[in-house]
C-alpha cells in the first residue's frame, strides 16, 4: 500500500503518495490526496505525476462550510453520507456545516485499491475508509499548525472540536478563519489517526444528508437533467441481440412534429436506429412509427426452454475445477441410502432500477461534456472518448445522482454511453439526453445469468455432509471483458462460483466445477452476483440436511461451521439471541426459516417468520444479525439490510424471471417482470449489528443472498416440499 500505518497508528506517506494543498481562488483551503498506485500494482511500477482537480476532496470555505467530495456514485447506498462522516470525524468538523458533492471522473478519484473510479463489490467504505480518514487527519493537522503559528505556540498545545481550534489562554479560531493560512502550511510527514474510542461520528446513527431533498423532490437525478437547448434521443434496438438494420422506412416517424433526425447507429453488437426530438414523448411516438426490417440471420436465437435442457445435460458432466478439497472418490464409498442428488434452476434476472438508464452528452468537436449516473466513471469516460475520437481528459464527466443500479450501471462495454456518444457526434454543439425506457431495459439484456446446479451429497453417520460434488452451469460475466485477466482463472469465472467455493462450512471432501457456455444473451453482475444463486443452493441444502438429521437448523449450522468462521459465527449467535423470543411462539400456520452466509467480507444470519396467503409466501418478520466490522453509520446499514431484504425477495416472485423464445425476450415491463410489492416485502425487518472494531466491510450486497433461502426453508417446513427452481411460480 502506498500509505502505511505502524503499530502506533501513525500514517506515513511513501514516495508513491501525493498531496496537493492550495488556497482557493475565493478563499479557503483545498486538500487533494492521491494514492498513485492501486494495491494490486507491481511494486516496481513507475508512478506517474497527476494533474489534480482544483477542488478535490476537501474545501473549507471562509464561512466555515466544509465541502467534501465523494469519489463514488451515490445511488441509494448512503455513501454520500458515510464517507464524509469518516473524513469529518478525523477533521473534527462541525457536522452541521458539512456539505457534499459527487466527484467527476478523474484520476484522483480512482479507487485506491483497484485503480479505476467505480462503485461495485460493496467496496466503497471498505476501500476508502483509511483514505478518507487520512484526508481528514491531514487537513486537521494543517489547520492546527496555522493556529499555532498565529498564537506563537506549539501544535501540541492546541485541540480541535466542532470546526474550532482552541489554544492556550482561551484562544480560539474557526476553521473558516484559519483556512487560507492553513493552505500555506507544509504537508505533515505523519499524522496521528484517532483510536476507535475517540470517534465522534463514526459508529453513530447519523441521518443521511440526501434524505430531505429526496423527500421534497429537490434532489435531481440524471434523468431530471435539463440543459438549455437539450434534445432527447431514443434508440430502436433489434429484437434479437446482435441483429442489424436491413432496411429502414422512417418517413412516418420523421413526420411527427418535433422530430429532428432519424439515423442508424452502431451498437456494441449489431446496429440500431436513433431518433432525436425536442421532447421524450415526441421521440417515443416517432420510434413507435419506425418501420425497420432486421437482419437476424447471423445471430443465435436463444431459447430458455432449450437452454434449460442443455444446461441440465452439461451439469451431469464435470466442468472446469473451481475447488477440489479432500478425496475426489469419497462419494463412491457412500451407500445409496446416504446420498442426495439434486438439481437447481435459476432464470435470467433483470435489474430494473427505479430510474431508467440515461446519459447526456454535448460534443463540441475538440471537447465533450457528459452527465451520467455511472458506477464505472473511468470506463464510461474512456468509452465516450473513444467514440468521439477524443482523449479521456477531453471529456468532462459529471457523476449524476442515480436512482438505483444493482450492478446495471457498471457495464464494462459502456453500451449506453457509446450509443449516446454516437448520437451526440452527429449533433455537434447540442446537448443530447439518451433515454432508455423501462421496456428498453427489461428487454435490453445485461441480465444476471441463468444457472443450473447439480449437487451430490454423501451424508456421514453423524448427519453431516462427508462428501460434496457440485457442478454449476452458467454464462461467464467476465469473459471478454477487461476484468477477465484478473478474475477468470483456469476457465473458471470467480463470480459464478463465489459463495460456493469459499463456503465456511467444514465439508471434508468438497469439489466444485463449472461450465461456461457461450450464449447470445448479454449478462452482467446483479446485486451480490454469484452469491445470489450459490447461497440459495448451499443454505437450502444445509437446511435439508439439518431436517434429515433431526437437528435444530441453527445448532446444525453452528456445528458445521469451520473453527475460523468467526464473523459468521458471531452473526449467527446474535441472530439466535435476538430472534429467540418470537421463534418459540410462532402462531399456527407460521414457520421458521433460517440461513447464514458471508459475502464481500460481511457475515449475515437471517431468521424469518413465514406463512402462506393466497398461495404466496407472507413474510411477517425478519431478524438479521450482521458483522460488517466497524459500523460507520448503523442507520445506513439498517436501511441497507431492510431494503436489501425486499430486493432479495424479487428472486421468489411468480413473474420474477426473464425468459427468451426464438431469441426474443418475452417480458417487457413490470406487468410481466414483477418486482416485490408491499404485500410481498417483509412486514418488519430487525437488524442487529455485531460490535466489532475490525476494518469495515461491505453492506450493499450482503443483505440479498440470505433472505430467499430463509423464506424457502420456512416454506419447506409448511408444505413438506423442497423448492429447487426459481422463481416460485406455485407453492
Amino acid at each position: 500500500m502506498t500509505a502505511t500505518v505502524n503499530s502506533a497508528n501513525r500514517l506515513q506517506l511513501t514516495r508513491r503518495s501525493f498531496i496537493r494543498v492550495s488556497a482557493a481562488a475565493a478563499g479557503g483551503l483545498l486538500v487533494s490526496l492521491y494514492l498513485d498506485l492501486p494495491l494490486i500494482a507491481q511494486e516496481s511500477a513507475k508512478p506517474k505525476l497527476q494533474v489534480y482537480p482544483p477542488d478535490a476532496f476537501v474545501h473549507i470555505k471562509p464561512d466555515g462550510t466544509v465541502l467534501i467530495t465523494v469519489n463514488r456514485l451515490e445511488f441509494g447506498q448512503g455513501v454520500q453520507t458515510s464517507l464524509p462522516m469518516v473524513l469529518a470525524d478525523e477533521l473534527d468538523a462541525d457536522w452541521s456545516q458539512v456539505r457534499t458533492e459527487l466527484a467527476p471522473a478523474a484520476d484522483i478519484y480512482k479507487d485506491p485499491l483497484f485503480g479505476i473510479q467505480f462503485v461495485g463489490g460493496s467496496n466503497s467504505i471498505a476501500h476508502s475508509f483509511e483514505q478518507y480518514r487520512e484526508l481528514g487527519a491531514r487537513t486537521r493537522a494543517m489547520l492546527v499548525a496555522a493556529a499555532a503559528d498565529l498564537w506563537k505556540t506549539s501544535p501540541s498545545q492546541c485541540r480541535t472540536e466542532a470546526s474550532v481550534v482552541y489554544g492556550p489562554g482561551g484562544k480560539s479560531a474557526t476553521y473558516g478563519q484559519l483556512a487560507e493560512a492553513a493552505a500555506k502550511q507544509p504537508i505533515p510527514a505523519t499524522v496521528q489517526l484517532k483510536n476507535r474510542p475517540q470517534f465522534r461520528l463514526v459508529g453513530k446513527r447519523v441521518p443521511r444528508l440526501d434524505s430531505r431533498p429526496k423527500c421534497d423532490g429537490s434532489l435531481k437525478f440524471g434523468l431530471d437533467l435539463d440543459i438549455p437547448g437539450m434534445k432527447i434521443a431514443m434508440v430502436a434496438h433489434p429484437p434479437v441481440f446482435g441483429g442489424r438494420v436491413k432496411s429502414l422506412d422512417d418517413k412516418t416517424a420523421r413526420g411527427v412534429e418535433g422530430v429532428l433526425d432519424v439515423f442508424e447507429i452502431p451498437l456494441v453488437k449489431g446496429t440500431g436506429v436513433a431518433i432525436v426530438a425536442d421532447k421524450f414523448w415526441t421521440a417515443k411516438q416517432a420510434r413507435d412509427r419506425l418501420k425497420v426490417e432486421w437482419d437476424l440471420s447471423a445471430v443465435e436465437h436463444a431459447d430458455s426452454t432449450q437452454l434449460s435442457a442443455k444446461y441440465k445435460e452439461l451439469a451431469r458432466t464435470p466442468g472446469n475445477v473451481a475447488v477440489s478439497r479432500g478425496d475426489e472418490k469419497a462419494m463412491d464409498a457412500v451407500t445409496p441410502g446416504n446420498r442426495m442428488v439434486v438439481e437447481y434452476e435459476f432464470p435470467y434476472l433483470a435489474h430494473t432500477p427505479m430510474e431508467p438508464l440515461n446519459t447526456t452528452i454535448r460534443y463540441d468537436g475538440d471537447r465533450a461534456e457528459a452527465w451520467v449516473g455511472s458506477q464505472f466513471q473511468t470506463v464510461d469516460q474512456m468509452a465516450i472518448a473513444e467514440v468521439l475520437s477524443l482523449r479521456p481528459e477531453q471529456v468532462t464527466f459529471h457523476t449524476e445522482m442515480a436512482g438505483g443500479g444493482f450492478g446495471r450501471r457498471a457495464v464494462s462495454d459502456s453500451h449506453v454511453q457509446r450509443e449516446a456518444a454516437a448520437i451526440a457526434k452527429r449533433l455537434r454543439g447540442v446537448p443530447v439526453k439518451l433515454v432508455w425506457t423501462r421496456e428498453d431495459d427489461v428487454r435490453g439484456g445485461y441480465y444476471r445469468p441463468m444457472h443450473v446446479h447439480r449437487v451430490e451429497i454423501g451424508i456421514g453417520p453423524d448427519g453431516m455432509p462427508a462428501a460434496w460434488r457440485h457442478v454449476i452451469v452458467g454464462q461467464s460475466i467476465l469473459a471478454g471483458t477487461p476484468f477477465a485477466a484478473m478474475m477468470v482463472k483456469n476457465g473458471v469465472d470467480e463470480t459464478a462460483v463465489e459463495g460456493a467455493v469459499g463456503t465456511h462450512y467444514n465439508i471434508p471432501n468438497f469439489h466444485v466445477s463449472v461450465h461456461h457456455p457461450t450464449i447470445n444473451v448479454p449478462v452482467l453482475w446483479w446485486r451480490s452476483v454469484g452469491h445470489t444463486h450459490n447461497a440459495f443452493v448451499m443454505e437450502t441444502l444445509i437446511d435439508e440436511l439439518a431436517t434429515r438429521a433431526r437437528i435444530n437448523p441453527i445448532v446444525y449450522r453452528r456445528k458445521l461451521l469451520k473453527a475460523d468462521a468467526g464473523k459468521l459465527r458471531r452473526a449467527l449467535d446474535l441472530m439466535d439471541e435476538k430472534s429467540a423470543s418470537w421463534r418459540t411462539t410462532l402462531p399456527k400456520g407460521h414457520a421458521l426459516g433460517v440461513s447464514c452466509h458471508e459475502s464481500f467480507g460481511t457475515a449475515v444470519a437471517c431468521a424469518v417468520d413465514v406463512s402462506i396467503e393466497n398461495n404466496r409466501p407472507k413474510i411477517h418478520r425478519v431478524t438479521i444479525g450482521v458483522d460488517p466490522g466497524i459500523a460507520v453509520n448503523p442507520l445506513t446499514i439498517e436501511s441497507q439490510f431492510q431494503g436489501g431484504s425486499a430486493f432479495g425477495v424479487s428472486q421468489l416472485m411468480a413473474k420474477g424471471a426473464i425468459t427468451l423464445k426464438d431469441g426474443r425476450v418475452e417480458q417487457r415491463n413490470f406487468d410481466s417482470y414483477t418486482p416485490p410489492y408491499i404485500n410481498d416485502a417483509p412486514i418488519a425487518v430487525d437488524v442487529h449489528i455485531v460490535p466489532n472494531s475490525e476494518q469495515p466491510t461491505g453492506c450493499g450486497e450482503p443483505p440479498v443472498p440470505v433472505i430467499s433461502p430463509a423464506v424457502v426453508n420456512a416454506l419447506a417446513a409448511l408444505t413438506g416440499r423442497r423448492y429447487r427452481s426459481l422463481p416460485l411460480v406455485s407453492l
